[in-house]
């Protein structure tokens, strides 16, 4: 997957760690478990024409953390682009 510009990008993180910097923009959410007003990241990634190919033949979607605690996240499928 390439990074991906997100629509309305707040910040970008990472840089000065040393990866190449992932754009981000900041939302609010309603949460179930945490509640109204939970606040979340929100990155866009760009498939590859081959992640593109086997994700059209059922290939999954893969996550990834860093580190040995999960955080909660959400997948989900953005909006096509205009």
């Amino acid at each position: 997957m390439l990074i991906g510009m997100i629509e309305g990008v707040t910040r970008i993180i990472g840089k000065h760690q040393g990866y190449r910097g992932l754009p981000l923009r900041d939302e609010m959410i309603n949460c179930t478990v945490n509640g109204d007003a939970t606040p979340v990241m929100v990155s866009a990634w760009v498939p590859t024409p081959e992640e593109l190919e086997r994700l059209n033949a059922g290939a999954s979607v893969h996550l990834r953390v860093l580190g040995t605690a999960h955080p909660p996240v959400i997948l989900d499928v953005g909006d096509v682009p205009a």
